[in-house]
């Protein structure tokens, strides 16, 4: 590190790095992060159910959700949490997270024989 005066400070790497995974420790997590975490629960709950998706909308978190060839829901994930309905257009059914809202709509979990 140069100083204005021409002089010079050591530069503590070590210290530095600790003091950034600090901050980073207190920031909110990225945008990124946040459809990676979604994107990992909405396959264990694909799993549960035996339902598979098609291609997300990674702005708004949303997609549609199959078993069988067939459109079971429409489901997504806002401010107030998980969401799903049965159509495209009607209620919504809200909960805390992808696999309560699939059960919310009446969905029964696969069985293994």
């Amino acid at each position: 590190m140069q100083l204005v005066s021409a002089g010079r400070l050591p530069f503590d790497r070590n210290w530095f790095a600790t003091r950034v995974a600090e901050v980073k420790a207190t920031l909110p997590e990225t945008p990124r992060e946040r459809n990676e975490r979604l994107s990992d629960e909405l396959e264990e709950a694909c799993t549960v159910f035996g339902l598979y998706h098609g291609e997300i909308d990674w702005l708004s978190f949303s997609t549609k959700l199959y078993r069988d060839g067939h459109n079971v829901c429409f489901i997504g994930c806002n401010q107030q949490g998980w969401y799903a309905r049965p159509r495209q257009y009607g209620v919504n059914r809200v909960a805390a997270s992808a696999e309560l809202v699939i059960g919310l709509l009446g969905v029964r979990a696969t069985v293994a024989a």
